[in-house]
């Protein structure tokens, strides 16, 4: 969006949808998350339809590749369960959104945020790591770290990394999801939740350019630049 104040009222909005979906989510039962997923989609779909061919690309290629990732990591995997021991329809959608609100923020902030969240939570993964209570986030900040020094958009990143963070506190603290202590597979550990969480979106990110940018050479026609910047 060119102007400045239709992309903080859409960040608004991602931030009430998210916050108030995952209440809802929590308190009214089964109601509350049906009521979020209707929530959460219309207002993707919404958006969806406004966009223009490369960002309707990317964010359906979001979805998916959310989709696959929730489906591995919480139903496979057993790194993190839902309240209902389900994945929930709300979430794959969520996450588009959420790099929404990060892309906002991003074209927002100045390159200080790339150096000044690796260094503000280098101590606290230090630390993680000493006591052997969450070796699954120095794992996950070394890959968050990689994808700074080689990916294409390191201020979304370090804004994801925050963001994601926020949302895992926030979402756990309410109860809507929670992460096992123990890592199934690799005898690792993590708190609830873990620090480097955002290294997931760093993953996401990077499998959604590769998407947009296959799908680019195979229609020369689709103009703008690749995924969510």
């Amino acid at each position: 969006m060119s102007s400045t104040t239709p992309e903080i009222s859409r960040a608004v909005v991602i931030v009430v949808v998210i916050a108030g979906g995952l209440i809802l989510d929590q308190h009214l039962e089964f109601w509350g998350q049906t009521v979020t997923n209707c929530g959460v989609w219309a207002l993707l779909l919404h958006w969806l339809r406004g966009a223009d061919a490369r960002q309707q690309l990317t964010l359906t290629a979001c979805v998916v590749y959310a989709t696959l990732g929730e489906i591995f990591l919480s139903l496979a995997w057993g790194l993190y369960e839902y309240r209902l021991a389900n994945l929930p329809l709300f979430v794959p959608p969520g996450h588009a959104l959420l790099f929404m609100l990060g892309t906002i923020l991003a074209a927002r902030l100045k390159d200080w945020i790339n150096w000044a969240v690796p260094l503000a939570a280098a101590p606290f993964i230090g630390l993680l790591l000493v006591t052997r209570t969450g070796t699954l986030d120095a794992l996950l900040f070394v890959l968050f770290l990689l994808c700074m020094l080689f990916g294409r958009a390191p201020r979304l990143y370090a804004v994801m990394f925050v963001l994601s963070l926020a949302m895992e506190i926030y979402g756990t603290v309410l109860g809507n999801w929670a992460w096992g202590a123990e890592v199934p597979w690799l005898g690792l550990t993590t708190i609830n939740p873990p620090l480097a969480a955002g290294a997931f979106y760093c993953v996401l990110d990077q499998l959604v350019v590769a998407t947009v940018a296959r799908a680019r050479q195979t229609r020369p026609s689709a103009q703008g630049s690749l995924a969510f910047t």
